[in-house]
């Protein structure tokens, strides 16, 4: 398919100055179209990007051994560490693919998901590079939505000021071995479940769409990232702003990593729909079958729910 996902250029949000309402309108159509699209001007450093990168790829080469002394179980309420290949569900079936779970760095306060990451001793660089990510990662996603906010007819930190104040923070780094059954996917189709996620990926692709036209590729654009809208900002408008079922193959026929970083309400934050945002009626029913308008809780609760189907067995451990 010839189609191809907008570049938005989300500079003016990062750094000030002209360009904001062109910007601003960018995002809405890419937002309602189909909750995907590139950010260029974000503001990462690209040797920031490139020692991520190297560390990540040394840890993926050590030996099965090594990498289980951070194995997820180690973890416990926190939900962090690495799982091996097969070790992560989508939509119930195994992923074809490994990877480090990590978090905002904070002390343990009883709640899931709060605490400590785990770093691997053989490769103390990663350590660095993750927790400087996370740092210049949460500024960029900030910026990106106060496009969104702006794209909603809404004061630009609307979101910094309330949901975002104290956010909750995921990063994954997913690696992704060559080869597999036709049949075998690195992730399922899924949607993401908070706000928004940048997605860093390498030279390779792998990542595909559910467009309104069909399952649209999103290879790797040097010096972006692809940003997509998750499960919360699509329950905040009233489903005029969707989130988007999407999935990856590696059929590079070599490794293949990936960086999500997930953007998302505060642990405690209740998403009520925008009064000011008319939702849309009928349209594509969700891939899944749920309404998100029918969920009243918190994000915490319901990101519970869905982290408790990714890993089965830790299941227990986070929700105890």
């Amino acid at each position: 398919m010839s189609r191809k996902l907008p570049v938005i250029d989300v500079s003016p949000f990062v750094v000030g100055g002209s360009g904001k309402a062109e910007a601003a309108r960018a995002i809405e159509a890419a937002c309602v179209d189909s909750g995907f699209f590139y950010v260029t001007g974000h503001g990462v450093p690209a040797d920031l990007v490139a020692r991520l990168d190297a560390s990540a790829r040394r840890f993926f080469e050590l030996p099965p051994e090594r990498k289980m002394e951070i194995a997820m179980a180690r973890g416990g309420r926190a939900w962090r560490g690495f799982f091996p290949v097969g070790g992560e569900l989508t939509s119930g079936r195994p992923d074809r693919k490994e990877g480090i779970y990590f978090g905002a760095e904070s002390e343990p306060d009883g709640r899931p998901l709060r605490g400590r990451n785990l770093f691997p001793a053989d490769v103390p660089e990663l350590r660095t590079a993750v927790l400087e990510y996370l740092a210049v990662l949460t500024e960029a996603a900030q910026a990106v939505l106060r496009g969104v906010a702006l794209s909603l007819n809404l004061d630009e930190e609307y979101f910094a000021s309330g949901y975002t104040a104290d956010p909750t923070i995921l990063f994954r780094i997913f690696h992704y071995p060559p080869g597999g059954e036709p049949d075998e996917w690195g992730v399922g189709e899924h949607t993401d479940y908070g706000l928004l996620t940048l997605l860093l990926q390498d030279e390779n692709a792998g990542l595909q769409v559910h467009s309104q036209d069909g399952w649209l590729d999103a290879p790797p654009i040097p010096g972006t990232f692809v940003c997509n809208i998750g499960d919360m900002l699509d329950k905040l408008t009233g489903g005029h702003y969707r989130s988007t079922p999407h999935r990856v193959r590696n059929a590079s026929g070599r490794e293949r990593l990936s960086f999500p970083f997930f953007f998302d309400p505060g642990w405690d934050s209740e998403v009520p729909p925008l009064p000011a945002v008319r939702g849309r009626d009928g349209g594509r029913p969700r891939w899944d079958g749920q309404d998100l308008r029918a969920f009243s809780g918190t994000y915490g609760e319901y990101l519970l729910g869905k982290v408790g189907k990714v890993f089965p067995e830790l299941r227990a451990e986070v929700l105890d």
